[in-house]
């Protein structure tokens, strides 16, 4: 997380539809991120949640009607339109998007949207064959146009049976939408390149030589970008993380593979910042069957050749490119982070000591030190990885990304 929501008040408008039950996951983790959450039910929407499972969880009343009065508000709607820092309308079915579209305000939450000047996101979901209707279709284009932001929904079995276009996407990502809505767009018309995660170097079929890099520091940083609107390339190795949305990914193995995608997306590419653990050597030689452990009794030994410096190749190709690299280390960590920042021509590398439970691989947090070009060192506080992430682009956009010209004129 991000801490954009955090403080928000948000309004979450639940309408009549099977997925409405995942509405009560998106409350909690909106509440988790510390936003003030209040709920506005469709009156067909209490058929399959009941208000009383939101009020207990929001601890506010919920509104589903025009005509509720309590001390909290007169007029409710009202005030939650004037008060509200983003609205979330999921499920959001055809029928609230059709009078959504058509300026229709017949209900407690179609009446409260007209009212709406914050951001809205609209999270479709409904059948197939509903969805894909011209009709709803027509309806959520007229919605685009009129600024607010649809949610695409997932593809798979629905609940009436059929498969296809029309399930609610899972709670996590619309929380996700809604952080982008808080997040400054400081990145938008450049291009991103982020490594994440660990390569494998192949010993046999079933063998490989790595490291525990978990990728999440990677992710963060593509997803951070991604929330600012910078055009993503995640080249990521083996991880078990989902994919940020919205983000173009590129999976590989091998510090080779790895190697061949960046350099192919480098050209157009104005920050690349790598992250990925890649392997420093690899087997000479790959065995083509498993090695029995029967043949090499006493032991086994293998010869182990340098992989390409990935980083090293960048920072002579860079031109006018910000490049951004990592330095996990076990100690001497300024020293180290100094001598690899010039030796490989970087702009900014990020050092971290490995081996305590809060900072490094597989740790949901980061202690980490950034080491400028220009001399300047600034360390941070221990924080997850998301914030991490945002500090590094805060650092990133302030070095002035170049134009399209001048990376062309410099790149080799």
């Amino acid at each position: 997380m991000n801490n954009s929501i955090k403080n928000k008040n948000i309004i979450l408008g639940v309408c009549g539809g099977i997925a409405a039950y995942k509405s009560v996951e998106i409350l909690r983790l909106l509440q988790k991120q510390n936003a003030g959450v209040r709920v506005m039910m469709t009156p067909n929407a209490c058929h399959f949640a009941g208000p009383l499972t939101f009020e207990a969880l929001s601890g506010r009343p919920v509104c589903s009607s025009l005509f509720e009065k309590d001390v909290e508000s007169s007029i409710r709607h009202i005030d939650w339109a004037r008060e509200a820092d983003a609205v979330i309308i999921a499920p959001a079915t055809a029928n609230i998007i059709g009078k959504m579209a058509g300026g229709i305000a017949d209900d407690a939450l179609s009446t409260f949207l007209l009212a709406v000047t914050c951001p809205v996101l609209v999270c479709p979901s409904m059948n197939t064959h509903m969805y894909e209707s011209r009709a709803v279709q027509r309806n959520l284009e007229i919605l685009t146009a009129d600024g607010y932001r649809i949610v695409t929904p997932e593809s798979g079995e629905l609940a009436c049976g059929t498969s296809g276009a029309g399930r609610l996407p899972e709670p996590p990502i619309i929380v996700d939408r809604l952080e982008k809505c808080f997040t400054l767009p400081d990145l938008a018309d450049k291009k991103v390149l982020v490594t994440a995660g660990p390569t494998r170097e192949a010993i046999d079929p079933v063998r490989f030589i790595s490291n525990p890099s978990s990728g999440k520091m990677g992710y963060a940083i593509a997803r951070a970008a991604e929330h600012r609107d910078a055009d993503v390339t995640l080249i990521s190795g083996p991880t078990a993380l989902n994919p940020p949305v919205n983000v173009e990914m590129i999976r590989v193995n091998s510090a080779g593979e790895m190697a061949d995608a960046v350099f192919e997306h480098m050209e157009q590419s104005h920050i690349i910042i790598k992250t990925a653990a890649v392997a420093d050597y690899r087997p000479m030689d790959t065995a083509s069957h498993k090695i029995k452990k029967h043949e090499h009794r006493d032991k086994l030994v293998l010869s182990l050749t340098p992989t390409l410096d990935i980083l090293k190749t960048l920072g002579q190709r860079k031109g006018n490119r910000v490049l951004v690299g990592f330095a996990a280390e076990t100690r001497d960590l300024r020293d180290n982070a100094k001598k690899k920042l010039d030796a490989k021509n970087l702009d900014l590398i990020v050092g971290n000591l490995i081996g305590r439970p809060e900072s490094g691989f597989e740790s949901d947090t980061n202690s980490v030190t950034l080491f400028f070009k220009d001399g300047t060192v600034e360390a941070l506080p221990n924080m997850n990885k998301d914030e991490v992430a945002h500090v590094l682009l805060d650092r990133i956009a302030a070095l002035d990304p170049c134009s399209d010209t001048a990376m062309d004129q410099g790149a080799d």
